[in-house]
């Protein structure tokens, strides 16, 4: 990720915006600030809001007498939200060092961010530390590749025809879908007996080029993977194939996806 300038980095965010969070993230802000019990006049912390899908919702149900905070590490990001939603207090911070003193909010949610922390324990001791007593914190990751088979069938089509380290990449953000281990993961941060929901929800990309564009130009260039136009064009052949018991007769892509929900006792 350093290695992109920053108009670089907000271009991704926000091919990120417009061509992903819209199939894949939209239906979850709602139903994760309802299991964190988000009100009018809490102040609350959106962990790894990326572009504010999470953050944009967490504002309209604090209210004016609320506030809502959103840290992530990417400049990008963080850029396009701003552009977005001025009035959210953003800032550049990695999850495992939160810029805020102990117990400063009412509800710490992070959504599909901690599948990609670097030391995820660390991350969620430090959504303990700027919690409230009482306060809520919920965190979704998604469920395992094995329960989401078109992704699972999309990494194979990468790693065939361009390496594993790409399939790999697209792999990433579905390997915490395992109820024991968020478990022991949280229990080790020091949040025991977390109570883990499985939720199911449903992707809906207007086509094949539409769900490999959303990873080639809005997810993969953060992970360093640039794709040439003629490798893009022989993925969306090949995964036009490998999709197929996902495609609609209007040539939309859709197929459900199970997250998991974890809120503190």
């Amino acid at each position: 990720m350093s290695q992109l300038h920053q108009q670089q980095l907000e271009k991704v965010a926000a091919e990120y915006e417009s061509l992903l969070a819209p199939a894949l993230f939209a239906e979850w802000p709602h139903r994760l600030a309802n299991a964190a019990d988000i009100g009018d006049g809490q102040d609350v912390l959106d962990v790894a809001c990326g572009t504010g899908v999470l953050t944009r919702v967490l504002v309209e149900r604090v209210g004016s007498n609320g506030s809502v905070s959103g840290v992530d590490i990417n400049p990008g990001m963080l850029a396009v939200a701003r552009r977005i939603s001025p009035e959210v207090l953003w800032r550049e911070a990695d999850a495992e060092a939160l810029p805020y003193e102990d117990e400063s909010f009412d509800a710490v949610l992070c959504q599909f961010g901690l599948m990609l922390f670097r030391a995820p324990e660390a991350a969620l001791r430090e959504m303990k530390r700027v919690l409230k007593p009482g306060g809520n914190l919920a965190v979704a990751v998604f469920g395992s590749l094995e329960d989401l088979p078109a992704y699972a069938a999309l990494a194979e089509v990468y790693e065939r025809l361009v390496s594993k380290s790409v399939g790999d990449a697209l792999r990433m953000p579905f390997s915490m879908g395992d109820p024991d281990r968020l478990a022991s993961l949280f229990a080790s941060a020091g949040i025991s007996s977390p109570k883990i929901a499985t939720h199911k929800g449903r992707a809906r990309f207007t086509s094949v080029e539409h769900m490999v564009l959303a990873d080639v130009k809005g997810w993969f260039p953060f992970a360093g993977i640039r794709l040439d136009q003629d490798t893009i064009d022989a993925v969306t052949q090949e995964a036009e194939v490998a999709l197929k018991p996902f495609s609609r007769s209007s040539g939309a892509v859709e197929f459900p996806v199970p997250v998991y929900i974890v809120t503190n006792p």
